[in-house]
């Protein structure tokens, strides 16, 4: 299977030739941007996801099929990262400013933890997406795969 016939079939309708752009050059700052932003990141006009964090199968702006991508764990560990350092230095801070009784610290950081956490997970899933195109990684630079589900996540 070709990569026409996987644009074919994630795009009802789609021309058989894909729009294929591997002699331009794919900025990472403007692409994590883009990402981070939810959008395509080689036109920054079509939406990336299909739900929360579900990546579309294509931009349906410009076409650029975005399925190959293998953010996996990282944007959930990048997550937890940040947000553990952010939450742990406030709330040390908080404890030792004004020491408060245990009940405050867990009404204050649980929903600030939550909170945060579901804030960056799209933005940083979107980053990491963009990440892998502009580095043509995981198919991104024009691989062609026999197997349509490589690259797709369940």
């Amino acid at each position: 299977m070709t990569s026409a016939d996987i644009l074919a079939e994630t795009r009802p309708g789609a021309s058989a030739t894909p729009i294929i752009h591997e002699d331009r050059h794919r900025p990472l700052g403007r692409s994590l941007a883009r990402g981070a932003r939810g959008r395509c990141p080689q036109c920054g006009a079509g939406a990336m996801f299909d739900g929360f964090i579900k990546v579309r199968g294509h931009c349906s702006r410009c076409g650029e099929l975005l399925h190959h991508h293998r953010a996996d764990d990282a944007p959930p560990y990048f997550v937890t990262f940040i947000v553990g350092h952010v939450i742990v230095s406030l709330a040390l801070a908080v404890e030792v400013a004004l020491s408060p009784p245990s009940w405050v610290h867990i009404l204050l950081w649980g929903p600030l933890t939550l909170g945060l956490s579901l804030a960056l997970l799209r933005p940083i899933k979107g980053a990491i997406v963009g990440y892998q195109w502009a580095g043509r990684m995981h198919g991104f630079g024009g691989e062609v795969y026999d197997d349509p589900a490589v690259g797709q996540q369940p």
